[in-house]
């Protein structure tokens, strides 16, 4: 039986692509290349987005803080660094409103409450200052360098709010404070 083909018939054979040897559009080399592409993309998006700049102007990590405080050793060794913020509220009554000035960020150093002594010895603060602290259940932070008149002030610590960032769900319980002040 003679079968008349048209010359606008597709041919008998499947199509083959030149130079993959009829696998398909891709070969795999080609996947290869891509997914070695793909990695790489993945792996300089991470680090891009998360490098940290440790100026001043970007506190990114704990000892960035700590390298800050003032006296830095004396504070590790008696207290902990910290972030001092100094802002002043303002009220008013008729009507009602409160206004706050532009916080001072500033480092600073909280003492723990049996290091007290090392404050009465260096004639910073004075037994009246010490026992009205402790009668209010507080304890000392300072800023500036203790060496060289630092403001010292009498704080109170709050625990009352509670870090809201470790309780946040799927993350399980918060860790157990470590420091009580």
């Amino acid at each position: 039986m003679n079968r008349k083909t048209s010359r606008y018939a597709p041919p008998a054979e499947p199509s083959r692509i030149p130079g993959n040897g009829g696998k398909g559009p891709f070969n795999y080399l080609t996947v290869a290349v891509l997914g070695g592409i793909f990695i790489l993309g993945i792996a300089l998006g991470i680090v891009f987005s998360s490098s940290a700049s440790f100026s001043p102007e970007n506190i990114a990590s704990r000892e960035a803080i700590d390298r800050s405080a003032p006296n830095p050793e004396l504070c590790a060794r008696y207290g902990a660094s910290a972030v001092v913020s100094d802002m002043r509220v303002f009220l008013t009554f008729n009507p009602f409103n409160v206004y706050l000035s532009q916080p001072r960020m500033q480092p600073g150093c909280v003492i723990r409450r049996n290091n007290w002594a090392i404050l009465e010895q260096r004639d910073l603060v004075t037994s009246t200052d010490v026992r009205q602290c402790r009668n209010r259940m507080n304890t000392f932070g300072y800023t500036g360098d203790i060496g060289d008149k630092p403001a010292i002030d009498c704080i109170y610590q709050n625990d009352g709010a509670g870090n809201l960032f470790l309780n946040q769900p799927g993350f399980g319980a918060p860790p157990p404070e470590s420091e009580q002040f």
